[in-house]
């Protein structure tokens, strides 16, 4: 069953390659997002680590 034509493409076929688009932007968009956490929590922890350590070389004295 054809649904409308456009130009040789079936409607079907443009949502499905939008929908699959999509899905690779999610992807990107998530990995990029994923790494940035990453980063942002080491640099966190970096940071409280540093605060600990001058803490305790400071109660040392």
């Amino acid at each position: 069953m054809f649904l409308m034509s456009a130009g040789g493409l079936l409607i079907g076929d443009i949502i499905f390659q939008v929908v699959l688009l999509l899905v690779v932007i999610t992807i990107v968009v998530g990995v990029t997002l994923l790494f940035n956490t990453i980063n942002k929590k080491n640099n966190r922890l970096n940071r409280l680590e540093e605060k600990v350590d001058k803490l305790l070389s400071d109660k040392e004295k």
